[in-house]
Order: structure tokens, then sequence, then C-alpha cells
């Protein structure tokens, strides 16, 4: 028991219903903002070289442009990332005060690739005409290095929560710690690639469909075409990529964590032949209504049908996660996944056939919700990732009620949380759609192009 837990009594089932909750809608919410700070600055990046190579005007208002939604998005992001570091403490105290110097690592460097990327956008947004042309691009590598490697820290933070290493228990005190073996474990590999290519896909979707929806109203100019097409091509490239990112993180988890797989595919029975079920809903303890393709499993696991699964009969039921958003949740991200993948392969066929996009305006409609799909997809592979791990915060090590804070209030914090967020939310879209509206961009656009 933690010290806390002494003082304030043992945290009861409400209390850990309302941090969950609380940690849920912060991660949520901010999560989209780091898969755009994440995938943004590339695009940024590609359109001002493309603008100073050829010279075109185009590439450059799009620049100037996406670099004020850069900027907008990045504040937004700072705020609720302070709120999510300080929740850690806040709500998992038990974790914090256990395992702290253990996770202390990858928060650090997340913390100096923050301010890298900080200090270098802040460049980058107000030396436009500062710089030369050259010199100005350069200043915006740092801002793309710095988000992928502070997406990459922190994902390892998660990673080790999935597969605690780098340190010994001795009478439940943390002794012999190895901050690197613990930030390099077996989870960081599959899940920073497979976070990493998701945040490219959101931010290259998302800015496609902004512009995909002006092409449908019939702005049909060559600027609203590169704002779409740029973006797209990048998302739909990284599509295919992802599949196979998520086929390697599936098999990472039938070794490291097979009760997580069995809940994500409902599999109740450990054995060969194992049944891929594709849909369906996990009602009272069986799956029902799914596509079952007979020994799917085995072979996405092992490329033979004989290949034994570990299925939800090997784990006690008190270390069984939620089974049924779990599995809803897995089934909602393989399956838009799988309509990006299809909408990809759309534009590279019509590319490959006419050299341009199809002509369908039904292509752009799907493009246009492409952006919330796959945000949606990035949320219901967290609820996998964090649901799926239940009732374990480090896995096989801590139970999630023993890390929560037992203090009271925390629906108090919760409520104080979801006013922010929803005060936040209004703001940046009120910014956006103002920034779309009137043009407003970096200094002296309207001069240069």
């Amino acid at each position: 028991m933690t010290p806390l837990a002494v003082l304030a009594g043992p945290a009861s089932p409400a209390d850990l219903v309302a941090a969950r909750t609380q940690m849920a809608l912060s991660l949520g919410w901010h999560i989209v903002f780091a898969c755009l700070g994440v995938g943004m600055p590339a695009l940024l990046l590609f359109t001002e070289w493309r603008a100073h190579r050829t010279g075109d005007a185009d590439y450059l208002r799009l620049a100037r442009r996406w670099a004020t939604a850069v900027g907008v998005l990045f504040a937004v992001g700072a705020v609720s990332g302070t709120i999510l570091s300080f929740e850690m403490g806040l709500l998992w105290p038990g974790l914090m005060g256990v395992y702290g110097e253990v996770i202390g690592l990858p928060f650090a460097l997340e913390g100096i690739a923050f301010f890298i990327e900080a200090i270098f956008l802040g460049i980058y947004l107000y030396a436009w005409d500062r710089l030369s042309p050259r010199a100005h691009l350069l200043s915006g590598v740092p801002v793309l290095v710095a988000g992928v490697a502070s997406a990459m820290f922190v994902v390892s933070a998660n990673a080790w929560m999935n597969q605690p290493r780098g340190f010994d228990l001795d009478g439940g005190r943390v002794t012999g710690v190895a901050p690197w073996a613990a930030m390099f474990n077996p989870a960081t590999a599959p899940q920073s690639v497979h976070m990493i290519i998701a945040a490219f896909m959101v931010s290259g979707f998302g800015t496609a469909g902004v512009y995909a929806v002006a092409l449908l109203r019939g702005r049909r100019d060559r600027y609203h075409r590169l704002g779409f097409l740029v973006p797209f091509t990048l998302a739909a490239a990284l599509s295919p990529v992802q599949i196979l990112a998520g086929d390697f993180a599936a098999r990472f988890l039938a070794g490291y964590q097979p009760t997580k797989l069995a809940a994500a595919e409902a599999l109740f029975r450990t054995g060969p032949n194992a049944p891929l079920h594709l849909g369906g809903l996990v009602l009272d303890g069986q799956i029902r209504y799914a596509v079952e393709i007979p020994s799917g499993l085995s072979m996405l696991v092992g490329f033979t049908p004989g290949t034994v699964v570990q299925g939800l009969d090997r784990a006690a039921p008190a270390d069984r996660p939620p089974i049924a958003p779990v599995h809803l949740a897995f089934d909602t991200m393989v399956g838009i996944g799988t309509l990006l993948l299809l909408l990809s392969a759309w534009l590279a066929l019509s590319w490959w056939r006419r050299r341009d996009m199809p002509a369908s305006p039904w292509f752009l409609r799907f493009a246009s919700v492409a952006g919330v799909l796959a945000v949606v997809a990035v949320e219901t592979g967290w609820v996998v990732t964090e649901v799926g791990r239940q009732p374990w915060i480090v896995y096989g090590r801590m139970r999630t009620l023993e890390a929560v804070n037992p203090a009271p209030g925390l629906w108090a914090g919760f409520t104080v949380v979801a006013v922010v967020y929803a005060v936040l939310t209004v703001a940046v879209v009120y910014v956006l759609r103002h920034v779309a509206r009137t043009g407003h961009v970096a200094p002296q656009e309207t001069a240069e192009t």
C-alpha cells in the first residue's frame, strides 16, 4: 500500500472510475493535437521546400497558411499536455510514488524535446522575412524531429506500463533501476511505430478533408487541389504501411500480452485453429453476430492453422479486461484502417490511369470525412491499449486500483477539466475558422503571393 493510501485510506471503485474518466477525457482530447503536432510540420516543410524549389506561389501560400494553423494547434496542445503531466501525479500517486524513478527518463527527454520544438517553432513562425529561404526552411526541421521524438518518448513510457522492465522489486521497493532498459522495453518499437504513423495519417487525412469540402463546394483552383493532394497523398502512402505495423503490433500481443489480444479478438478458448472474428458483439460471455474466419487468428499469429493462440480461459476472471469494449474498439480501428486503405487505393488507381484524382464526387465526400475517421481509429486504438491492459496499470505488477488517488474530490476535478476542454474546443474551432475565412496568415503573404 502506498504512503498516500495509508494516510487517506484505500481508494474505492468510485475513485477509480473518476480518475479513469478524467484521464480518458484528457488523453482523448490531447491525442488529436499531439497527432497534428507530429504530422503537420512535415506537410509544412514539404510545401515550403516546393515553393522555394519551383517558385510556385500556391505552395508558398499553403505553407504560410499551414504555419499559422500549426502555431495555434501547438499552443493548445501545450496546454492540454501540461494538464496531462499534472494528472499523472494527482490521479495516480501510487504509480508515480513507486515507479517514478523507473519511468522518469522518457518524461524528462520529452520535456527537452518539447522545449526544442517550441523554440524552433517560434523562430520559424516569426522569421519568415528575417532569414534567408534556406535558413528559414532549415529552422523548421528541428520542429519536425522534436515532434516525432516527443511522441516516441511519451509512447515509450506507456509501452513500459505494458511491458515493465529495467528494475527489481525487493520487498515491494524498487531497486536496481535501469532507465534505458525501461524506456526501450519490448513494447516500445511496435507501439511507437504504430502511433507515429497514425499521427501522420491523422494530419494528412485531416488536412486534406478541409480542402475536400472546398473542392466539393466548387473551389477547383490549383491552390485547393494542392491543399488536398499534398496531405492526402502522404496519408494514402502510409495506409498500407500502417496495416503492416498493426499486424506487427497484434503479433507482439500474442507473445507478450495474450490476454489483451484474446479480449480484442473475443477469443474465449485456448487452442490451435483459433478463428478470426470480424465484427460481432460480446453478449453473455460469448461472441455473437460475428463473421468467423476459421483458423484466421492462428494464421495471422503464426502463419499456420496449428498455431496455438491463448484465449481468455487462461486468465483468472479478476485479471481479464472488459471484453466487450475492447473487442468493439479493436474492430472499429481495424475497420476504419481498411476503409482508409481502400480510399487510398482509389486515388492511386485513378492517378495511375488518368494522372488525376477520381472524378466521382463520392471520392471527395469520403475524403472529407477521412480525417474524422482517422481520429476515431486513433482513439479506439488507445482504448484497446489502455482498457485492454486492465485491471493492471503496470502489467502484472500493479493494479490500477492500487495506483489511484484515494483523496476525495476527484469528480470535482473531472468537472473542472471538462469545462476547460470545452472552452479550448470552442476557442480552437473559432480561431481556425477565422483563419480559413479571412485568410489571416503569416506576415507579408499578400505581398509575396
